[in-house]
């Protein structure tokens, strides 16, 4: 890997980090249905995703889920393993969709966004010993599907800034 592209990996790392911790800070979800968030951080892995390849956008989310388990939460921590789960998850899944489907990025998005939920549901039972927390996953689906949107949304035009920039500067 070039210095450029792992660079930029860094900082995209950096970003998915601080759009996590920002998206803490924002009481609107609060209460409402606990681990529900609006998923900010996922649009910087569908950027990942879509412009580099599966393994980057991978390793970056593992990392990400580590270096917010360290900064905010704790490490090892049951949010920490919530995120974990939920985050491996919605990341294969979203590479199966991407690569064996006509799936637009927002399409992906909510795919990544539902199976991040069930991620965090399976880890739930497994932690908790009962299945019983399956029954909390239609509360988190009818988020997750505009929450998905409103990250896919962004990611689009995320990439399709970039794209522009890329075709008409010439940087990359």
């Amino acid at each position: 890997m070039d210095l450029k592209r792992y660079t930029r990996l860094s900082l995209l790392l950096a970003l998915s980090v601080v759009l996590n911790a920002v998206e803490s800070l924002i009481p609107i979800f609060n209460g409402i249905i606990p681990g529900l968030k609006i998923g900010l951080a996922n649009t910087v892995i569908l950027f990942i995703l879509y412009e580099y390849s599966f393994k980057e956008a991978f390793y970056i989310t593992i990392l990400r889920v580590f270096l917010t388990g360290i900064l905010l939460t704790g490490l090892f921590s049951v949010s920490f393993f919530f995120s974990l789960g939920g985050a491996f998850l919605s990341i294969i899944m979203m590479y199966i969709f991407k690569k064996y489907t006509k799936l637009s990025i927002i399409g992906i998005s909510i795919i990544g966004s539902v199976f991040h939920s069930l991620g965090q549901i399976i880890v739930a039972i497994f932690l908790i010993n009962t299945t019983s927390m399956f029954y909390y996953f239609p509360f988190l689906l009818i988020f997750s599907i505009p929450t998905g949107i409103f990250t896919g949304v962004i990611a689009r035009e995320l990439l399709k800034g970039y794209r522009e920039i890329i075709n008409t500067d010439g940087y990359h």
